[in-house]
């Protein structure tokens, strides 16, 4: 493996017009307008953090969460996606808190758009994580914390098959305060014998139709 490499990563991944790629420099106006534009839509669901809504989502903002985002992925720690839907970026994507070894694990967090949302963006774009962290990223299971008020977020992990495990009481300081949160898994064995998550999506899509 050559030096600063992590299993699977880095990598492209794509499903019909949504392609998950690494972050790139010239991604920073693109995620700042997206990011900016849906502050109400975004604030409620993610980490308290010090500071101006449109600062901490600036271009000059992007660069540091750029270089912390690949410094985390060159040590194997996370595998960070923008996601694009027809070549424009719309969202972001993480596996995070990899643990390798015994356990094998990770953490997902996304967030889209909300001018994107409602088209099965995220939930193509987690089918596509998900498969990706299973045969090529070396992990057998991958977790998902929610809210419980963030309907729109527990219907992409149930509708795709996630398992509901537990109840965490204030697991972590969003928008301002200690907020519980509902955990969600999924381990490689589960949708194995279905081809993948994508393959399960792609059903489920079709069957809906």
């Amino acid at each position: 493996m050559p030096f600063g490499a992590a299993p699977g990563w880095p990598v492209v991944l794509r499903d019909g017009p949504v392609t998950l790629r690494p972050y790139r420099r010239s991604d920073a106006a693109a995620w700042s307008e997206v990011r900016r534009s849906n502050r109400a839509w975004l604030a409620p669901w993610e980490p308290s953090a010090p500071g101006d809504w449109n600062e901490l989502n600036s271009v000059a903002a992007y660069r540091f969460v750029q270089r912390d985002q690949r410094k985390s992925a060159r040590r194997g720690e996370s595998m960070p996606f923008a996601v694009c839907l027809d070549d424009r970026f719309v969202g972001h994507i993480n596996l995070g808190n990899v643990v390798r070894r015994a356990f094998c694990s990770a953490y997902v967090g996304y967030w889209v758009d909300g001018r994107a949302a409602g088209r099965g963006v995220i939930p193509t774009a987690l089918a596509l994580v998900v498969d990706h962290a299973f045969r090529h990223g070396g992990l057998h299971r991958i977790e998902v914390n929610i809210r419980p008020e963030n309907k729109p977020s527990r219907r992409v992990v149930e509708k795709l098959g996630f398992r509901e495990e537990a109840y965490h009481p204030r697991y972590m300081h969003i928008d301002g305060a200690w907020r519980d949160h509902i955990g969600y898994a999924m381990t490689s064995e589960e949708v194995a014998a279905e081809g993948g998550l994508l393959a399960r999506w792609h059903r489920l899509r079709a069957n809906a139709s």
